[in-house]
This record gives C-alpha cells, structure tokens and sequence, in this order.
C-alpha cells in the first residue's frame, strides 16, 4: 500500500482533551485483553503461537500512564487554600483528624478527606414570615406561617409573634457531626423556648416588654443549642412584630381604647389628688403651726409680765413713793404721744385753760 494512500479505517488522530485520553486508555485496555483472549483462541486451534501480536509491552505502558495520573493526581490534591471566614475539616479515613486555619495547607492524598465550614457568616431563622426580596425596603411574606407565630398567653390569649433568629457556627466539628440537620434543629430549639417564655407571661405584659423577653429567649436557646451540641452559637433573637390575629384585632382595639380611657380617667384622678390633698396638708399644718406659735407667744408674754410684776412688786415694796411716782411718769409716757388736745386744771381759775403744744407742727396753710 502507497505511504500517502489513507488506510481503510480513516486517519489516526491525536486526542485532545483528558476525556479523550482517558478513552483512548480504556479502548487500549479493552484491545489488549481482546488480542490476548484471541491469542489463546488460536492457539487452541493449532495456530502456532508466535504467530499472534504480543500485548505485554503495551499493557505495561498503559499501567504507567495510569500510575503517573494517580500520581499527579495525589499531588495536586494534597495542597489546598482555606479562605478568610473558614476553617477546614480533615478526616483521615472518615475519621476527625484535625482544623485548618485559613491560608495554604496539606493533607495526604488518598488518605484524607477536606470539608470547608464557614464560621464567619451569620446565618439567619425566620419565624412567621419569609423575606423574599432583601434590601433597603425589603418584601416580607407573611401568607402561610401563622402556626409559627400564632402563641398562647399565660392569661390565655392568642397572640402573633413574629421573631428572626441570627447565629455562627462556634465549632465546626459539632456543626459537622453531632447534630444531622443543625438549621432545623435551631429552628425546633427556638420555637420550643420562644412558646414556652410567652405562655408563662400575660397579654400585656408580652406586648410592652419584647427586649426583656427577646434576651430571656436568646439566653434559653443558647443553652438549649449547647445541650444538643450543634456548635453554633445565637448572635441577636428579636421580636419584630407582635399583634393579635386579624380576626380578633377590631375586639383587642375596643379593649385597648377602653384600657386607655380608664388610664386616663385614673391619671386625672391621680393629678386632682395630688395637687388638692398636699394643698390641704399644708394649709392644716401651717394652722396647726401658727397656732403652737401663739400659744408659746402668749405663754411667753404671760410669763413676762408676770415677771415683771414681780419685779416692780419686790421695788415697790423697797422705795412705795419712788416706785408710785416712776409707774406715774413712764404711764403718762406712754400715754401723752397719743393725745390730740391737753386740758390743764387749776383750782384757782374758773374757766379751763388750754395748753399750747409748740412741738406739734402745724398743717400747712392752703394758697388760694
């Protein structure tokens, strides 16, 4: 056959990608173990043997093709990159061996097994709703979640609470292995605890105060994750919305109008008591003192005339005439201040004769 002329079975071509290589291989296997099996066939029916192609060199080539592809293989996969936010799970033989910290490391081939676990990125529970549009102005959906969020108060009430549950993965061991399904399982944790803080409380009382509840559940959760070993731990547990169910929200209205009307009414109340009663208080402890004030007035005036009674007694007794003609002067003292017109009697005169008083100014003349 001419160099140039094409065989009858086309033109050998080179493969060009590892799927076509690995193809060729298994062609080339399956060729060898045909040509051997043909081999045999012949020399069964009396053809002499070296008369058959020999396989043995071509298999030969092929089991070091496939060795250095394991090869190569084993080495590219020992050396692998964790990246910033993530640890890295080495099993050996399905078994925990050790964490990896993020960078470049090692693992032996064929021997052990990688699992990336993010422990950076906060994963998020919602109760009662579904965020289907995140964002600024996020879309919640609400259709369809009432079991999750409809509760019964301790006063026997019906309320809707809605609550989002954020958390990160604190041991990625536990995370991996302890607990199968460890979103669902916060899930089932959360729920159980959020039910049970809210039965125990009133109506009221549920409605006011949703942070000290709010840290309450975080706190019951934390500990209930940590029983189950799921090795996360709870960053923020919220009560977004807390309302009554649509049905009974006109009849929780009403009431809570009524509510508001009694406070008022009570506050009203209250301000009138407390401006007119300490008003009262006042005025009758400021009587009740006023008059211990004249009482101690009078008790101390009586005992000091009453002193000085005693006193002009002990010197009248001494000196009678001295005493008389002082008591005299000091009376006509006080006396003669406050009189407007003096009379002097003398026996000797017939009519009475006024006294002149030159001290007392006399009023101004009027100019006409």
């Amino acid at each position: 056959m001419p160099m140039n002329q094409q065989p009858p079975w086309g033109q050998n071509k080179k493969p060009s990608s590892p799927e076509d290589i690995l193809a060729a291989l298994i062609q080339k296997i399956r060729d060898a173990f045909g040509g051997q099996d043909q081999q045999n066939n012949q020399g069964d029916d009396g053809v002499p043997p070296s008369s058959a192609p020999s396989v043995g060199p071509g298999i030969g080539k092929i089991f070091l093709i496939i060795l250095a592809l394991l090869v190569f293989k084993g080495v590219y996969s020992s050396f692998y990159t964790i990246e910033p936010g993530k640890v890295g799970i080495i099993l050996r033989f399905g078994k925990y061996a050790r964490t990896t910290q993020p960078g470049l490391n090692f693992k032996i081939p064929y021997m052990e097994d990688l699992i990336k676990v993010d422990v950076e990125s906060v994963r998020k529970e919602e109760f009662g709703f579904r965020t289907r549009l995140p964002g600024k102005t996020s879309v919640f959906d609400r259709r369809g979640f009432d079991m999750e969020s409809l509760m019964l108060t301790g006063d026997k009430n019906v309320i809707n609470v809605d609550w989002i549950v954020q958390y990160k993965v604190s041991d990625p061991v536990n995370f991996l292995f302890k607990v199968r399904n460890v979103p669902q399982a916060v899930r089932d944790a959360s729920e159980m605890v959020t039910r049970r803080i809210v039965g125990n409380m009133d109506f009221d009382y549920v409605l006011s105060n949703r942070e000290i509840l709010a840290g309450s559940a975080k706190q019951e959760l934390q500990k209930q994750l940590n029983l189950l070993e799921c090795g996360v731990s709870i960053v923020t547990l919220r009560f977004l919305d807390i309302n009554p169910p649509d049905p009974v929200k006109p009849a929780f209205n009403e009431v809570n109008e009524a509510d508001q009307d009694r406070k008022r009414l009570v506050n009203e109340a209250e301000e009138t008591y407390n401006r007119v009663i300490p008003k009262a208080r006042g005025s009758a402890k400021r009587i009740v003192e006023e008059a211990h004030g004249y009482a101690i007035q009078r008790i101390n005036r009586a005992q000091g005339e009453t002193n000085r009674f005693r006193a002009i007694v002990k010197e009248y007794q001494l000196a009678p005439d001295v005493t008389r003609r002082r008591m005299y002067l000091e009376a006509m003292q006080d006396i003669l201040p406050g009189v407007d017109h003096i009379y002097v009697m003398d026996k000797k005169q017939q009519t009475l004769l006024p006294f002149l008083d030159l001290a007392k100014k006399s009023p101004k003349p009027e100019i006409k």
